[in-house]
C-alpha cells in the first residue's frame, strides 16, 4: 500500500488545517475550550480520514465526501469565530459571521446521510434509495432556509437581532418540513446501514461491522447529548468524541478491517455494559434491602453489597458472554460450540482427534482447512496423514498459527475476520496436539519398521558376502595349503630337501593370504579392544588414522550393544573424514548425558555431507533409530562436518 497522499486529497486537507488554524485563533477564549479544541481536532480527523481514503481508493466517493463536508464544517467554524471576534472587537461583518454559524452544521449532517447510504463500497443499496438523498438535500435547503432567516433566532446573534431575518415569511413551517424530512431521510440511510449489515457477507459484513458499531455509538450518545446541551459542557465533549468515532471507524472499516476484531470490540463492549448495570442493579437493590433492616449508614451493608456483587460477577459474566455471543455472533458461536461437542466425544473416545480437521472445514465453511504439523526431526511441516508437504509460508494461504505444533491454512477469500478463525481453531488445540502426536508417533514407527528391514536386509546381504568370500577365498586357500602339505608329506620321503622347502614356502604364503582374507571378513566387528571399554577402542582406531584424531571418551562402561553401536559409529563417521572430508584434524568424543550416550565426530573438512539412500550415513541413521536414539548431521560447505548420534543407555 502506498504510504503518501495524492496531491487533491492533500490539498483539501491542507486547506482543511489552514482553515483550522484560522477559526481556532479566532474563537480561542470566546467560548469554552472544549468547543473550540475538539471540534477542530474531528475536522482534521475526518479530512485526514477521506484524504487517506481517496489516495488509496479514489473511486469511493466516502473519501472525498470527509474531504468535503469537513472543510465546509471547518469554514463554518471560522464564520462562527469571526462573529465571535466582531462582536468583542468591533470587527465588520460580525454578524454574516453569526448567521452563516447558525446553518452550517447542517450540511455535515447531509455527508453523514450520504456516507451511511454508500458506505462501504461507494453505492446505494438499490436503486430506490436514490429518493433519500434527494428528499435529505431538499429537506436540508428548507430547513437552512427556515433556521437562517427566522426572527426566532435572534438570541444567538450578539447584537440580538438576525440581520437577514424576513419578517412574514412561513420560518417556522419551512424548518418544520425542512427538519422533517431531513431527519427522516438521515433515519433511513441509518436503516440501510442496518440492511445492509444483515445482507452482507465476508468481508463486505467485517466492514460494515466498523462503521455500525461507531454508528449505533452516535445513534445513543448524540440523541442523549442534545437534551442536555446546553445543561452541562460534559455533553459537547461526549458529542465531540462520538463524532470522531465515525471517520474513525469508516477509514478502518475500507482500509484495515482485518487488522483488528471489531467482533471482540463489539462483543467485549455489550458485554461489560450489561454486566456493570447488572451488578450496579444488584448492589442498590442488596443495599436497600438491608438498609431497612439495618440502617443505610451502617458498614455492614456496604460489606454485604459489595459481597454480592463479587459473588455474582463470575456465574453472570458466563452466562452474559453466552447470550451476547448468541445474539452479536451466533456463527462463532455455533463454531465453538461444535468444537466443544467434538472435544467432549474425542474424550469419551467416539472420534478420532484426526477428525478435527473436517471438524474445522465443517464449522469454518471452508473445504480447504488443512491442518500441516511441524516435524521436530527434520523441520519441515507433515500432514495428517504423515505426507511431508511445503512450508506453508510458501504458499498464498491464510495461515493461522498453532504455536508451536504447527499452522492451519484457509481460504482467504473466506474469512473476513483472521482473528475468529484463530479462536476457533485455538478452541480445538487439544485435539491438534493428539492429532500431531498420533502422526509423529506413526512416522517413527514407520521409520523404525524401514530402518530394521534395511539393516536385516543389510545383515543377509553381509552373510551371504561372507559365505561367498569364505568360499570362494579362504576355503580354496585352505583346501590347496591341505594339498600343499600332504605333497610335502609325500616328498618328505624321496623328494630333495629345497623341493620340499619351496612347496613348504608356498604353504606358508597361502596360511598368511587366508588369513589377511579372513582379517577383512571381520572389518567392522566389535574389536577386542571393547573388552577394556569404549574409551580403549576409540583411542586405538584414532591411532590407526591417517590423521591427528583428539579423543574424549569416558571411561565407565555401558551396555555392550551401547558400546558396539558407538564403536561402529565412530568407525563409520572416521571412515567418511579419510574418504571424503579432506580434513587435518578430527575431533571424537564419547560422553554421557543426561541419560544418552552421545557420540560425536567432528572435523575441519569441506563438509557438503548429506545421507543419501545407500549411503554410510543413511546406514548410521538406521544404526542408531535402531538402538531408540537419534542421528543428525551438520555439514554446510567449507565449514567441516559434525556427525552427532545420541544412544540412550543405563545410568
Amino acid at each position: 500500500m502506498r504510504g503518501r497522499l495524492d496531491p487533491l486529497p492533500c490539498a483539501l486537507l491542507g486547506l482543511t488545517l489552514l482553515a483550522d488554524v484560522a477559526a481556532v485563533t479566532l474563537s480561542v477564549g470566546l467560548e469554552p475550550a472544549y468547543d473550540t479544541w475538539l471540534y477542530a481536532v474531528w475536522a482534521l480527523v475526518v479530512s485526514g480520514t477521506g484524504a487517506l481514503i481517496a489516495s488509496r481508493h479514489p473511486e469511493n466517493p466516502i473519501g472525498w465526501l470527509f474531504c468535503g463536508f469537513a472543510l465546509l464544517n471547518v469554514l463554518g467554524d471560522v464564520a462562527q469565530g469571526w462573529g465571535l471576534r466582531a462582536a468583542a472587537e468591533g470587527w465588520p461583518a460580525g454578524p454574516a459571521g453569526e448567521w452563516i454559524a447558525t446553518w452550517s452544521w447542517l450540511p455535515s449532517g447531509l455527508g453523514w446521510m450520504l456516507t451511511f447510504l454508500l458506505f462501504p463500497d461507494g453505492r446505494l443499496p438499490g436503486r430506490r434509495w436514490r429518493v433519500v438523498p434527494l428528499a435529505g438535500g431538499f429537506g436540508m435547503v428548507l430547513a437552512i432556509a427556515g433556521w437562517s432567516l427566522t426572527t426566532e433566532r435572534d438570541g444567538e446573534f450578539a447584537s440580538g437581532h438576525n440581520p437577514l431575518a424576513v419578517d412574514g415569511l412561513p420560518t417556522s413551517a419551512l424548518m418544520a418540513v425542512g427538519m422533517t424530512l431531513f431527519l427522516g431521510a438521515l433515519i433511513a440511510s441509518a436503516v440501510s446501514l442496518v440492511l445492509r449489515l444483515r445482507r452482507a457477507r465476508g468481508i463486505e459484513r467485517q466492514q460494515l461491522k466498523w462503521f455500525a458499531f461507531a454508528a449505533a455509538v452516535a445513534a445513543v450518545v448524540l440523541p442523549a447529548g442534545f437534551f442536555v446541551y446546553y445543561e452541562t459542557p460534559l455533553a459537547g465533549v461526549v458529542i465531540a468524541l462520538a463524532l470522531m468515532a465515525l471517520p474513525v471507524a469508516a477509514g478502518v472499516g475500507i482500509l484495515r478491517y482485518r487488522l483488528y476484531d471489531i467482533d471482540l470490540v463489539v462483543n467485549r463492549t455489550v458485554l461489560y455494559t450489561s454486566l456493570t448495570l447488572l451488578l450496579a442493579a444488584a448492589y442498590v437493590a442488596t443495599s436497600l434491602v438491608l438498609g431497612t433492616a439495618l440502617g443505610h449508614g451502617s458498614a455492614w451493608v456496604t460489606a454485604a453489597s459489595t459481597l454480592v456483587a463479587a459473588a455474582a460477577f463470575r456465574p453472570l459474566r458466563a452466562r452474559l458472554q453466552t447470550a451476547v455471543d448468541r445474539r452479536f455472533d451466533p456463527a462463532r458461536a455455533h463454531a465453538l460450540r461444535q468444537v466443544a461437542a467434538f472435544l467432549e466425544d474425542l474424550r469419551a473416545g467416539r472420534a478420532m482427534p484426526e477428525s478435527i480437521e473436517a471438524v474445522l472445514r465443517d464449522v469454518l465453511d471452508d473445504p480447504q482447512v488443512e491442518l500441516r504439523f511441524l516435524d521436530p526431526a527434520t523441520g519441515g511441516y507433515v500432514d495428517t496423514l504423515g505426507i511431508e508437504r511445503a512450508n506453508p509460508a510458501d504458499e498464498r494461504r491464510l495461515r493461522v498459527p498453532i504455536e508451536p505444533m504447527g499452522v492451519a491454512l484457509c481460504d482467504p477469500d473466506r474469512h473476513a475476520n483472521p482473528a475468529a478463525v484463530a479462536e476457533v481453531v485455538a478452541a480445538g488445540r487439544l485435539a491438534v496436539e493428539i492429532a500431531r502426536l498420533r502422526v509423529e508417533l506413526r512416522r517413527r514407527l514407520t521409520q523404525v519398521e524401514d530402518s530394521r528391514a534395511r539393516i536385516v536386509a543389510a545383515g543377509h546381504e553381509e552373510r551371504r558376502r561372507i559365505e561367498r568370500d569364505l568360499h570362494d577365498g579362504a576355503q580354496q586357500r585352505l583346501v590347496s595349503v591341505g594339498l600343499a602339505l600332504r605333497h610335502a608329506q609325500y616328498e618328505l620321503e624321496s623328494a630333495p630337501r629345497e623341493q620340499v622347502d619351496r612347496t613348504l614356502d608356498d604353504a606358508v604364503v597361502q596360511i598368511t593370504a587366508v588369513i589377511e582374507e579372513l582379517r577383512e571378513l571381520a572389518h567392522g566387528l566389535p574389536p577386542s579392544q571393547l573388552d577394556s571399554g569404549l574409551a580403549a577402542a576409540l583411542r586405538e582406531l584414532a591411532a590407526r588414522a591417517p590423521m591427528p584424531v583428539e579423543v574424549d571418551a569416558l571411561d565407565e562402561r555401558v551396555a555392550p550393544g551401547v558400546e558396539a553401536a558407538a564403536y561402529f559409529i565412530a568407525c563409520e563417521g572416521l571412515t567418511n573424514v579419510v574418504k571424503h572430508a579432506r580434513a587435518t584434524a578430527v575431533s571424537l568424543t564419547a560422553v554421557r548425558d543426561h541419560g544418552s550416550l552421545v557420540v560425536r565426530v567432528a572435523d575441519d573438512g569441506v563438509g557438503g555431507a548429506a545421507p543419501a539412500d545407500g549411503s554410510g550415513l543413511t546406514g548410521l541413521a538406521d544404526r542408531v533409530l535402531a538402538a531408540g536414539g537419534t542421528f543428525r548431521v551438520d555439514s554446510d560447505a567449507g565449514k567441516g562436518t559434525t556427525l552427532v548420534a545420541e544412544l540412550p543407555c543405563a545410568s
